[in-house]
Order: C-alpha cells, then structure tokens, then sequence
C-alpha cells in the first residue's frame, strides 16, 4: 500500500471519534435543555447517568486529542455500561403498573430509558468505529485529530461538562442530592 493511501485512509478513526463526542455532546445537550427550559431537574441517578454520558465523551476526546489507543475505547465501553447499569436501576424503579415514571417523555420515553438504549448504542458504535478502521487497513496509534471542526466539537463538549458541573453544585451544593429535585438549592 502506497504511503499517500495510507494517509487518506489514516483519519477514519478520527473523525468517526469526532462523530462520537458530538453524539455524546447531542445526548448532553437535550438532557439540559429539558433541565433549563421546561424546568427539570435531574434525579440523582440522572445525574450519575450524565457523568456517565461525561465519562463515555472523555474517552472520545482522548482519542482526539492523544491519538487512539485502545485504553481510551475502553474507558468508553467500561463507561458505556456502567452508565447502562445505572440506567437499568432507574428503568426497574418504574416498572410497576401505573407508576408514571420520573420526568417527562421523549417520544414516548423517559430519559433514563434513553439513557439505556444510548449506552448500548456506544458499545455498537465502538464495535463499528473497529470494523471499519479494520476494513480500511488502519488500526491502532492514529495521530491525533486536530482543525477547526474537532475543536469546535471538543469545545461543545467542554462547556456542556463545565455546564452540568455548574447545575450540579447548584441543584446539589455540596451535600447528597435530593431525591425528588423541584428546585436549586444554592439558587432559592
């Protein structure tokens, strides 16, 4: 294979991690945009359940940024089912007839069903992201990614974790979170 090849073919992981961070930043995105605009404050298991989605990015942008290496896909997939463990408790909480669940729907949905149902998606994706780097002939050490694009996406990402910090330590302060959150506690 010719050297010029290979580096065409040599930013497919890369980009396809890219594609992850936004994926994870999207997830991050609604979450708090149902937190600020229709007043929903994550449950404690929510919460978990963001830092999950929290650790899941991270493992995409040290791929990014440090090169891809197999310890960061699995800090993405040890993350990945954790965060769908944590989903599965809070998806058996509700599972009693007539329990209507905590928080409104997304098409037809609760969130932490969502959750459960992204988690898995991260694992499928990562399997895929190694299919496809194995088809194009790259597999382990790509160079990191770096241009206006990745940067944006990481700052997405970075302000959406510095965000949810934020909410976090307001909703929360610096003691156990409520288990049923109606209002900021640092706010009121």
């Amino acid at each position: 294979m010719s050297t010029s090849a290979l580096n065409e073919q040599q930013p497919v992981g890369a980009i396809l991690n890219m594609l992850g961070l936004l994926g994870i930043s999207s997830i991050l995105m609604v979450a708090f945009f149902y937190q600020l605009a229709l007043g929903e404050l994550p449950c404690p298991l929510c919460l978990l359940q963001r830092a999950g989605f929290i650790a899941i990015g991270m493992g995409f942008v040290f791929n990014m940024r440090l090169g891809e290496r197999p310890s960061h896909y699995a800090m993405i997939l040890m993350a990945s089912l954790v965060t769908g463990f944590i989903s599965m408790r809070q998806v058996s909480l509700h599972l009693a007839p007539g329990d209507p669940g905590y928080g409104s729907a997304l098409f037809g949905l609760h969130f932490y069903t969502w959750a459960l149902i992204a988690a898995i998606g991260v694992v499928c994706y990562v399997a895929l992201v190694f299919v496809l780097k194995d088809a194009t002939g790259k597999r382990d050490g790509d160079a990191a990614l770096n241009g206006a694009a990745s940067n944006t996406v990481f700052a997405i990402f970075t302000l959406l974790v510095a965000a949810n910090l934020l909410s976090t330590v307001l909703e929360c302060g610096a003691g156990q979170c409520g288990d049923n959150p109606v209002r900021y506690l640092l706010l009121m």
